[in-house]
């Protein structure tokens, strides 16, 4: 599943060719997605003009004076820039024909994302009870430690959880807890202000390095030029159990947490 560094390398991708340009056009080829395409975005998009594209979590938002398209790549979604005269694919689901001769495509293959319409993005019950972005100044350690007091959930479920904090996905919570030196199984309220100082550090740090290298290579996801990202070369623990652990030489181990791969270091994580 698209996390949120490829959400955002997909925002940086497309929003150069978006803001400022008038939708001419807009195809609907499916609109059976996660949630049905609204069966008048042709009408409130045609002749609108993208204003700005926005992300907030794993959703993204082509702002109009009028209101706001929520999109979502859901598990296997890609948004592209193409000329518009470029053929369509059997998983092109919707498409935005812009003014400059170019089209916003929106595959999706398993048709698990979505499109739909807000005049009130902020308040939309998807969005409204969201955590705070993690590499906002909102974020911090201050704000995982008084959120997790009295908690007895893993601690990797507890940054999974889009209330406490959004975009920390199964691959950058192994990254993180390896970096900040926690055992993904200890209890959240179990873990004091310094090391949740480490731990959101750590998880600002992994998610800042994997949108700079354009989000992680996974099987379904190619960000806006096509070509997938190359953060999947930098992990130190995901996908590596059995292998040493870069800081000791240990074997690193794995378990299933809520039916997820968790991959740590017995000895560097405690």
């Amino acid at each position: 599943m698209p996390e949120l560094p490829e959400v955002e390398t997909t925002r940086q991708g497309i929003a150069p060719h978006c803001e400022g340009q008038t939708v001419r056009k807009v195809i609907v080829r499916n609109p059976s997605l996660r949630w049905p395409v609204p069966g008048d975005l042709p009408a409130l998009l045609e002749g609108q003009v993208i204003r700005a594209v926005e992300r907030r979590a794993k959703y993204l938002f082509l702002h109009f004076d009028t209101g706001s398209a929520i999109v979502h790549l859901g598990m296997s979604g890609s948004l592209r820039v193409i000329t518009d005269d470029t053929p369509a694919m059997t998983h092109d689901h919707v498409e935005l024909v812009l003014g400059n001769h170019r089209s916003l495509r929106f595959n999706d293959p398993r048709r698990f994302g979505c499109w739909l319409w807000t005049t009130e993005w902020r308040h939309h019950p998807l969005i409204s009870a969201l955590g705070p972005e993690p590499l906002s100044e909102a974020f911090n350690g201050a704000w995982l430690f008084r959120l997790s007091r009295n908690k007895q959930a893993p601690v990797k479920s507890f940054i999974m959880d889009n209330h406490v904090v959004v975009g920390v996905g199964n691959i950058y919570a192994n990254e993180a807890l390896f970096k900040a030196g926690i055992h993904p199984k200890r209890k959240a309220g179990r873990i004091s202000l310094d090391r949740y100082h480490k731990l959101a550090e750590a998880i600002r740090e992994t998610l800042s390095a994997a949108i700079l290298m354009g989000g992680t290579t996974l099987r379904d996801f190619v960000n806006s030029d096509g070509k997938p990202g190359y953060f999947a070369q930098s992990l130190l623990v995901y996908g590596k159990a059995g292998l040493p652990c870069t800081g000791c030489g240990t074997r690193l181990k794995e378990i299933r947490m809520n039916n997820r791969s968790t991959v740590y270091c017995p000895r560097c994580q405690r």
